[in-house]
Parts: C-alpha cells; sequence; structure tokens
C-alpha cells in the first residue's frame, strides 16, 4: 500500500476552510478568536479564510460581542441563503424538489406526478424537476442531492437497482451534472431520511444510533451509526423490504416471493384487504369492488377508521409483519431509538401499537425494553432534507445540525 503524499498547500487551505465553516456553522455567531482557539488554526490563517468567505458571500458579520477587558469581538455567522442545494425525493407515487438552504429551510417545493411512468420516462420527469427548481434559485446552487429507492452506489451516483421505477446501473448522477454541470451526490431514499432525521429533526440530544424506517410504496430502512450514516458495503444496509418474511408467499417486484414489502408495504395492505372484502362479502371494501372502484390506500384507512373488519385485519396484519422486522433489526444491532415514516404511518395509533407488540414479543426482553419506536420528529420533506444534507457535508464539511 503506498504512504501518503504530503499535503499540498492547496489541499491544506481547502482543509482549513471546512474546518472554520464549520465552526462557523456549529457555533456562530463566533468571533474570529474563538475560530482560532476552537480549530488550533492561528488567527492569521483563520483571518485569512474569513476574508476569502466574505469575498464569497458565505460570511456576515451581526455585532458585537462582550468584551473581556479590550475592544469587544466581532461576531460573524454562516449566511443560511449563500447556497441552495436542490433536493429531490425520488419516491411514491410523486416526484418532489425543493431548494434547500445552508440551515435546511425549504423554499420553492414542486410535486410531480409519477403516474405509474419509470425507466427512460422517469428520468425525463427528474430532469424537468431539475430545471425547474434551477430556474427557481434566486442565488448560487452548490449542488443536487437526490433520494430514490433501491440501491444506490454513492460514490459514483449510479443506481444499481430500483425495482419500483425500473432502473438498472442508470448513472444519474453523472447524467444530472453533465446537464448542469454542478456537483450530484444520489443515495437511497431511507437512507436519506435517516440522515434528516438525525440532521434536523427533534430538539434534544441527538440519539448518535438510530434506525430511521420508510413503510409506504415499498419498505426500507436507513442506520444512523456512532452519528455517521451506514450503507454497508455494497451501499444495501437497510433493504429490510426485500428479506424472506412468508413461506410461499406473495410475488414481489424484485423477482422474489414473500418479502417484507408483500405484507407491510400500502400495496400490500390494500391488496391483502380486497382480497378479504371479496371472501368475506359483506365489507364496505367488497361492495366498493363490486361497483368497480379501483381501491386505494385512502379507502382502506377511511374503511379502517370506521371498524371495517377486513381493512383492520390487513392493517394490523402489515403492522405486525413490521413489528417482526424491526425485531430483527434490533435483535442485530442493539439500537434503542427507531422511527417510522412514510404512507402507511397514516393508520395512526392502532397500526403502531400492532409495530410496537410484536416487536417486543419477537425480542429479548431486555432489548425489547430498552428500544423506543415512534414516527419521525419531522412531518415533511425527509428525503429532500437528507439528500440535502448529504451534499452539503460532501461540498463544504458541513454536518447539518438542529
Amino acid at each position: 500500500m503506498p504512504l501518503p503524499s504530503k499535503a499540498t498547500h492547496q489541499r491544506t487551505r481547502e482543509h482549513n476552510v471546512r474546518l472554520v465553516l464549520r465552526t462557523l456553522y456549529e457555533f456562530g455567531p463566533i468571533s474570529r478568536a474563538d475560530i482560532a482557539r476552537q480549530t488550533h488554526l492561528t488567527r492569521t490563517t483563520v483571518s485569512d479564510v474569513v476574508s476569502g468567505l466574505f469575498d464569497d458571500g458565505m460570511v456576515e458579520e451581526v455585532g458585537r460581542g462582550a468584551s473581556s477587558g479590550g475592544k469587544a469581538p466581532i461576531l460573524l455567522r454562516i449566511v443560511s441563503g449563500a447556497r441552495h442545494v436542490i433536493g429531490l425525493d425520488l419516491g411514491e407515487g410523486t416526484f418532489t424538489g425543493a431548494l434547500v438552504n445552508l440551515r435546511g429551510q425549504v423554499s420553492h417545493p414542486i410535486d410531480l406526478p409519477v403516474g405509474g411512468r419509470d425507466g427512460a420516462d422517469g428520468l425525463d420527469i427528474v430532469e424537468t424537476l431539475v430545471d425547474r427548481l434551477r430556474a427557481a434559485a434566486d442565488g448560487p446552487v452548490l449542488g443536487i442531492g437526490v433520494g430514490t429507492p433501491g440501491v444506490i452506489d454513492t460514490r459514483t451516483g449510479t443506481i444499481r437497482w430500483a425495482v419500483n421505477l425500473d432502473w438498472q446501473d442508470l448513472p444519474l448522477g453523472r447524467l444530472l451534472s453533465e446537464r448542469t454541470g454542478l456537483p450530484v451526490y444520489v443515495a437511497n431514499d431511507s437512507q436519506a431520511a435517516a440522515l434528516a432525521e438525525y440532521a434536523f429533526g427533534g430538539h434534544g440530544p441527538r440519539a448518535a444510533n438510530q434506525v430511521v424506517i420508510k413503510a409506504g410504496k415499498g419498505v426500507g430502512a436507513g442506520i444512523i451509526l456512532g452519528g455517521r450514516l451506514y450503507q454497508g458495503d455494497g451501499f444495501g444496509a437497510g433493504e429490510i423490504g426485500h428479506i424472506g418474511f412468508v413461506d410461499d408467499g406473495a410475488a414481489c417486484r424484485c423477482g422474489r416471493f414473500g418479502c417484507l414489502e408483500t405484507v407491510a408495504s400500502a400495496g400490500a395492505i390494500v391488496a391483502r384487504a380486497c382480497g378479504l372484502a371479496a371472501e368475506r362479502g359483506e365489507s364496505n371494501l367488497a361492495r366498493a369492488a363490486r361497483g368497480g372502484d379501483e381501491l386505494a390506500l385512502r379507502d382502506v384507512r377511511a374503511a379502517f377508521e370506521l371498524g371495517d373488519p377486513s381493512a383492520t385485519t390487513a392493517v394490523l396484519e402489515g403492522g405486525r409483519a413490521l413489528g417482526a422486522g424491526i425485531a430483527a433489526l434490533t435483535g442485530v444491532m442493539d439500537i434503542h431509538r427507531v422511527a417510522i415514516h412514510g404512507s402507511v404511518t397514516g393508520f395512526g395509533d392502532r397500526w403502531l401499537a400492532a409495530v410496537r407488540e410484536e416487536a417486543k414479543r419477537r425480542s429479548l426482553g431486555l432489548l425489547a425494553a430498552e428500544v423506543a419506536i415512534d414516527l419521525v420528529q419531522l412531518t415533511s420533506n425527509l428525503t429532500v432534507l437528507g439528500a440535502s444534507a448529504l451534499l452539503m457535508t460532501a461540498e463544504l464539511g458541513l454536518e447539518p445540525a438542529r
């Protein structure tokens, strides 16, 4: 293995700029002297870096701090709107995008319906979304962060396989970078959501280890270990939706049978409710089906809230299946916080109770007593924020914090 080469002047400067930026981001407003103390850089180096950041519009003065006997120091902070990130969420039945500033504030949200389109047609929608957001930006755009279902090679921005979008070996990062001239970072949507919940969710101390599960059109997990996103050796960590769950179960879009996704996802719950309604013949869902209505998740949710037996069975079975998957995860990793998001969470407290009860029933008693299973604290733009945080970390060395 070759020895590391000596750092060049340019690399040293880039390191110092990132160090100062991160210190400003985490501790600002802060004085130049305090930046030097936090970073162990010389005051001359700090002044030189700050001067360059002023020229780039990244930093501003915000008054003076308390004096310790001499002249009161000038305080500095990062300008939140100095750069924007285009954040994309390519999940469910809609592709969503927005502009995100350096503090995670979202503007110009755009939703484009997918309408079942995938493959090349799906890529056209992504490009349209990016073009519209670039046109909406009123300042410099730092780059593009993308959260998408599937197994993603984040080093190259290549979608190795996205089952629900029929994308395989799609170099999305390269295609978007060539189109826009901007850096592009692509990550699995569940992994991006986990990063967002860790970086921006809540107001108390962050849990350094946590799992964030998406239960919607698909089922997947994002894993944070030691405050960092864990992606696995092949970037597929958290693909719990395609773990075999039911012997001789229903066909999954991945080509296998009986995956967790075939019993715990939104589509699986709808299909199960319809099947039970047809068997029983007395359900509101059965009457709707006989009338030719194509049932959707909202119909099953409404029936569940009214106590419809077919909907109730399907929803609670789906919740218990997800709980079993969570028990396996927590048994392997002993993580004390699990947060869930996605369209299936709209079934509310009874569904969540079924998830918790099954996770507890299938776990070692000590571990079950210590794990907290809740809904995510962020209520919107989860994947958009996470994809943006990934890009900010990579391009500026920032670790977005609340």
